[in-house]
C-alpha cells in the first residue's frame, strides 16, 4: 500500500513485490512441492489473494495474471525438463509471467491472430505482433500463441515460451490506459525471434484447445475480482455517508442514501452467491464455459453499475483520485472487455441456449 501511488505514477510495479509475494508463499500455489511451491490444488487459495488485493485497491499488482491464468499452462502442459527449468522462479517471483493473445487486429477472436511461428530445424521463429499484454514490460517468460500452420486455421495453432533475452523479442511503449495505471500494459514485438524447440509448451498444433480449456478458471478469476471490488466500494461507502454532512446532518440520514445502498448491498449479495456456487464447481472441476461466461458477464455489469452509485454518493469527492473510490470507477471499467468482451460471452451463453451464430 505505501508504494502503490508511486507505481501508479510509474506506470509499473517493482520487482520487490514480486520477490517479497514469492517469499511470503502468494505466488503459484498450486505448484508441488518439489518445484518449491505449496502443492495446494484449490483455486480458492488464489481467490483470497486476488480479493485482499482489491479491498487495499492494489489494482497494479498482476499476481492474478500470473496466478490465474499462466500457471495452469506451465503445470499442465510443461514436461519434467521445462518444469524444472521454469516452476522455481515462477514460484520465488524471480520469473515473472505474461500470456501474449491479442493482437492489433485480434482481440477475443483467437483464430483471427498473424503472429507465425516457422519451424526450422530445432527452432520456431515467430514473426508478429501483440498488444493490451498484462505484465507486458516485466514479464520474464511470455507465452506466445502464434500459428505453427497458417492453412490449418484453429488447428494451426501452438503455444511457445519466449523468454526475456532472446534476440529479436522487443517491447513497445507502455500503454496508457485510463486506469489500471500501475499494471503494466504493453506491446511485444517478435522479429525472428529464434525459440528453441524444447520451448513449445504441449503439442505443435493443440494451442487452441488448450486456450478455450482454460478460460474458465480465467474468467472466474476475473469475476471474483469484479465482485471483490463491489464489497468493497459498499464498504467504503458507507463509512463515508456516515461521516459527510449536508445540511446539518449525515447524508446517511437521507433516505435516497440508504434506499441507493440497499439496493447495491443487494446486488452484492445475489452475485457473490452465485460467484460461490460457480467457485465450487470450478473446484470440483464441473464448472461449464457458458456458467463462467455468466460469472464474467454479470459481476462486470454489476461492478460497473455498483460503483457509479457509490461515487455519486461521495458527491465531488468521489471525482478526486485521492479517492479509492475513483480510481475503482476508472479501473473497473476495462472488466466488460478483457477476458473476452461481454458481448463475446452473451454469445458464448446464447450458443449453449442452441441461439445466435453457429
Amino acid at each position: 500500500m505505501p508504494f502503490h501511488d508511486q507505481w501508479e505514477k510509474d506506470g509499473v510495479v517493482s520487482r520487490d513485490v514480486w520477490r517479497a509475494a514469492g517469499k511470503h508463499g502468494y505466488l503459484a500455489m498450486s505448484v508441488p512441492e518439489i518445484y518449491g511451491g505449496a502443492g495446494v490444488d484449490d483455486f480458492r487459495f488464489n481467490a483470497i489473494v486476488n480479493e485482499e488485493l482489491i479491498r487495499v485497491g492494489a489494482s497494479g499488482v498482476g499476481f492474478s495474471l500470473h496466478n490465474d491464468v499462466t500457471q495452469p499452462y506451465y503445470l499442465e502442459l510443461a514436461n519434467d525438463e521445462q518444469k524444472a527449468r521454469w516452476l522455481p522462479g515462477i514460484v520465488s517471483g524471480e520469473l515473472i509471467t505474461a500470456i501474449a493473445m491479442s493482437e492489433p487486429g485480434a482481440g477475443s477472436d483467437l483464430a483471427g491472430i498473424r503472429t507465425t511461428a516457422r519451424r526450422d530445424g530445432d527452432e520456431f521463429v515467430i514473426n508478429g505482433a501483440k498488444t493490451f499484454i498484462t505484465n507486458g514490460q516485466l514479464a520474464d517468460l511470455v507465452i506466445v500463441v502464434a500459428k505453427t500452420d497458417p492453412e490449418a486455421g484453429s488447428r494451426g495453432v501452438s503455444l511457445l515460451v519466449v523468454e526475456r533475452d532472446m534476440p529479436g523479442f522487443t517491447r513497445g511503449r507502455k500503454l496508457e490506459k485510463i486506469g489500471m495505471a500501475a499494471q503494466d500494459t504493453a506491446e511485444l514485438f517478435f522479429d525472428d525471434v529464434r525459440v528453441p524447440a524444447g520451448n513449445l509448451l504441449g503439442e505443435e498444433g493443440m494451442g487452441f484447445g488448450y486456450l478455450v480449456s482454460n478460460l474458465a478458471q480465467e474468467r472466474m478469476s476475473m469475476a471474483v475480482s469484479c465482485i471483490a471490488t463491489v464489497e468493497a466500494a459498499i464498504e467504503w461507502t458507507v463509512g463515508y455517508v456516515k461521516e459527510r454532512t449536508a445540511f446539518g446532518r449525515t447524508i446517511a440520514t437521507f433516505q435516497n442514501t440508504a434506499f441507493v445502498l440497499a439496493e447495491c448491498r443487494t446486488e452484492a449479495a445475489v452475485t457473490r452467491s452465485f460467484v460461490d456456487d460457480c467457485m465450487r464447481r470450478l473446484v470440483d472441476r464441473t464448472l461449464t464455459p457458458e456458467d463462467a461466461a455468466m460469472a464474467k458477464l454479470w459481476t462486470s455489469e454489476v461492478q460497473g453499475r455498483v460503483i457509479d452509485r457509490c461515487l455519486q454518493l461521495f458527491g465531488g469527492y468521489g471525482y478526486m483520485t485521492e479517492y479509492a473510490i475513483a480510481r475503482a470507477f476508472v479501473d473497473a471499467r476495462v472488466s466488460r472487455i478483457y477476458g473476452g468482451s461481454n458481448e463475446v460471452m452473451k454469445e458464448i451463453i446464447g450458443r449453449s441456449m442452441g441461439l445466435g451464430s453457429r
